[in-house]
């Protein structure tokens, strides 16, 4: 009777996880519901592989029906199911719920679904793989609803490599169906794994089934069909011999160029440095150039920003043979055109890449042609299109030095330094150092210099935080003695200012220059201007001088701490302020010599 007993309650624990996610994936709360979903593997190694598979499997398959955010983490989950129903060889029990996921109306899910059983495809053995995910496949393919076919059109490629002939054959079939589907879903997802499919064709079906389907395509009456088939001529390009090329795709791409559509030429746009490495130089030289001239000229802001962004890249892939000849007669003129757009995202797209032709046309090209046209984009009336030229200097300073801009620089310089909105302002503290660098102490001390300080006052935290992450690099380009010459005794007077927010900002400037201004200077100037400060009349400047003394211990040597650091800390640390106390007891436990 015992035995019995203990062999019931036995049966009982078996039973338990799955009762238990039954009862949870029933319940009300949504969040009960997906924490339930995230611990199925837990689940799956409570009940083993063998349970899992022929109990925890068709139960999930039965149960899909459920808010999107739970659908979707089981999509996840099963995808990394595989150890847990057996290995490779027992992949095949995870496909029915996941083809029951792949034809939900969500989007998120399908997409989840398929990745997943792309994840499944690829550990079933060849023999698995035609028995069961093709069937799979093929179900999907003559699904009543889009959503079926849809998620079909991401699991050609990763069958069709491994099936037999008379099954490649279908799959083919199959594929040019789904391409001329009647719904535009459809047809827009099988022109998305076009080039995906396309790399894993024989060339002789390549040439003889895919390619008219990728013209049919580049012609659909939806535009979001189209530019999807742009997408797919990069890929069949690069799968081309050459001489193919231009019969095959040229024709095509053309014919992309000038399509009525402007979301088919910003795609033409986005890919051409792509299609420019895929068709070679020849075909680059006839006609790639002229459609890029064409897109620089384009009647959509959108498409002649995407295609500015490309300039530089597009100049350097070109045949060295040519490159200069053909930047100087084919393409500069386009630049001279969009450094006067009206639509400032043109503007700033260019300003973005177009230091970067220098290195590429020379120094002489550079001074004659580039530079008048650096020179207008930093007096452009958008903030950010000079600050896109301000932070690709290095650029022309390789070749011609950045003198030949110093004085047109300066007055860019102070008007974004000083412009009203902050972000701005933040923009260009983060490239001052790089001027500093680049124009020298000189130059900084009697231009620079100043704007560096008014940071430091800036109304805004973020900007006076910056400013003073700003101050420690330029200390570290120009060094210890140039500080301590030109900018840390105006840092200091900051201590005697009125309002407490500057003379917090003392402090912090301190800690930043602590790292790179080495003990002599940390013991001789600063920890006086510490010891003012630690009797502040604002708790907040207070806390900030036993933290400031903490970040500064490491540099001081033993008798430096107990003459100076001491004494502040433990007058800090009977103040009447709870976190000035705090702070300072802190400040005493960690800093050098243990005291507490």
């Amino acid at each position: 009777m015992a035995a019995s007993a203990s062999g019931d309650k036995a049966a009982d624990d078996s039973l338990y996880p799955i009762a238990v996610l039954i009862d949870e994936l029933k319940n009300e709360d949504i969040q009960l519901r997906l924490n339930s979903i995230k611990k199925l593997s837990t689940i799956a190694l409570a009940l083993g592989e063998e349970r899992t598979r022929n109990e925890l499997i068709p139960f999930l398959t039965e149960s899909i029906y459920d808010e999107d955010e739970v659908l979707l983490a089981l999509a996840e989950q099963l995808g990394n199911f595989i150890p847990l129903v057996g290995g490779p060889e027992y992949a095949m029990y995870l496909i029915p719920p996941l083809e029951s996921l792949a034809t939900v109306e969500e989007t998120v899910v399908r997409e989840k679904a398929v990745e997943s059983l792309r994840t499944v495809a690829g550990q079933h053995s060849a023999q698995d793989l035609e028995v069961h995910l093709v069937p799979t496949l093929q179900r999907l393919v003559s699904g009543d609803w889009f959503t079926s076919r849809t998620s079909a059109c991401g699991l050609f490629s990763v069958c069709y490599p491994r099936v037999s002939a008379a099954v490649k054959s279908e799959l083919r079939i199959n594929f040019r169906t789904l391409c001329q589907d009647e719904t535009p879903m459809v047809r827009r997802a099988a022109a998305g794994k076009l080039g995906e499919f396309a790399k894993v064709v024989e060339l002789e079906y390549l040439k003889s089934d895919l390619i008219p389907t990728f013209v049919q395509m580049a012609q659909d009456e939806q535009d979001s069909v189209r530019l999807l088939a742009v997408e797919a001529c990069v890929s069949i390009a690069q799968l081309l011999p050459q001489d193919e090329v231009e019969l095959n795709v040229m024709p095509t791409l053309r014919q992309c160029v000038n399509d009525n559509s402007w979301r088919v030429r910003y795609m033409v746009s986005e890919k051409l440095t792509d299609l420019q490495k895929a068709v070679g130089q020849e075909i680059t030289k006839n006609d790639l150039v002229s459609a890029f001239q064409f897109l620089l000229k384009d009647s959509e802001a959108e498409v002649r920003a995407s295609a500015s962004a490309k300039v530089t890249e597009f100049c350097a892939n070109l045949d060295k043979a040519c490159q200069e000849q053909i930047i100087m007669t084919s393409i500069l003129p386009c630049v001279k055109e969009l450094v006067a757009d009206s639509n400032q995202h043109v503007k700033s797209a260019l300003a973005s890449v177009i230091m970067g032709l220098s290195p590429i046309v020379g120094r002489n090209n550079t001074i004659e042609h580039l530079l008048p046209l650096f020179l207008i984009q930093l007096k452009d009336e958008w903030p950010e299109v000079r600050l896109n030229i301000i932070s690709t200097l290095d650029c022309i300073n390789d070749v011609i030095g950045i003198q030949q801009l110093s004085q047109s620089l300066l007055p860019a310089i102070v008007e974004l330094a000083e412009d009203s909105k902050w972000r701005v302002r933040l923009a260009i503290i983060e490239y001052m150092p790089l001027l500093a660098g680049q124009l020298g102490q000189e130059f900084f001390n009697q231009k620079l210099r100043d704007l560096c300080f008014n940071w430091l006052n800036d109304h805004v935290y973020a900007i006076r935080e910056a400013a003073t992450l700003n101050m420690k690099k330029i200390v570290q380009t120009f060094g210890t003695q140039w500080a301590e010459t030109n900018i840390i005794n105006q840092i200091l007077v900051m201590c005697k200012n009125s309002n407490y927010l500057h003379r917090m900002t003392c402090l912090f400037c301190i800690n930043a220059l602590a790292d790179v201004c080495g003990a002599d200077i940390i013991e001789r100037l600063f920890l006086p201007t510490i010891k003012v400060l630690s009797t502040d009349p604002v708790a907040n400047v207070r806390f900030n001088v036993a933290k400031t003394l903490q970040k500064l211990s490491p540099f001081l040597d033993q008798a430096a701490i107990d003459e100076h650091v001491k004494p502040i800390l433990e007058k800090l640390n009977t103040d009447t302020d709870v976190d000035v106390k705090y702070f300072a007891s802190e400040a005493m436990v960690s800093s050098a010599g243990g005291y507490s």
